[in-house]
């Protein structure tokens, strides 16, 4: 079952998010950070937001700092960096954790129904993506070195095409 319609998240500005707001839509969600190697790969995903987002994808990004301390700034210093250096306007939420006793039950559900490599449900770096199609079923585990632009020819399948 899809927990979209029950879980909410914060975002960047504090706000409460309930993710039903997401239902019916194409989504990737990937646990950011701002000085780790695969950091650049944000540019990768504002190209894929600005690609496709009229055909109903949705990037949302969770900063996460349970990696070699790759997400070290407060919400305001996270929003700077995006926006100055990869101008992102694709989603940003509240740091949350992905692993462990505080993981967040939004990477509960997604670790369980599409696991990693061997059956692992372990995160295991930053910018680790997972695609949502449109009915809400996890599709599939992204590993931090799948780059967006491989993953845009997947979403071509997924995605109506334009109008």
């Amino acid at each position: 079952m899809c927990p979209l319609d029950e879980l909410h998240v914060r975002s960047l500005d504090g706000e409460d998010i309930a993710l039903a707001r997401y239902l019916g839509k194409t989504l990737l969600i990937v646990n950011v950070a701002s000085k780790c190697g695969f950091t650049p790969q944000y540019r990768g995903l504002e190209a894929l937001y600005r690609q496709y987002r009229a055909r109903g994808l949705e990037i949302l990004g969770f900063p996460c700092d349970q990696f070699g301390h790759q997400e070290p700034g407060d919400a305001a210093e996270i929003r700077q960096f995006c926006t100055l250096n990869y101008e992102v306007s694709f989603p940003l939420f509240a740091k949350i954790e992905v692993n462990g006793a505080g993981t967040h039950p939004l990477y509960q559900w997604l670790k369980r129904e599409a696991p990693g490599v061997l059956g692992s449900q372990a995160i295991k770096w930053n910018f680790t993506k997972f695609l949502i199609d449109a009915e809400g079923k996890a599709r599939k585990r992204y590993a931090p070195t799948d780059t967006p632009e491989a993953i845009g020819r997947e979403l071509d399948t997924l995605l109506p095409a334009a109008a």
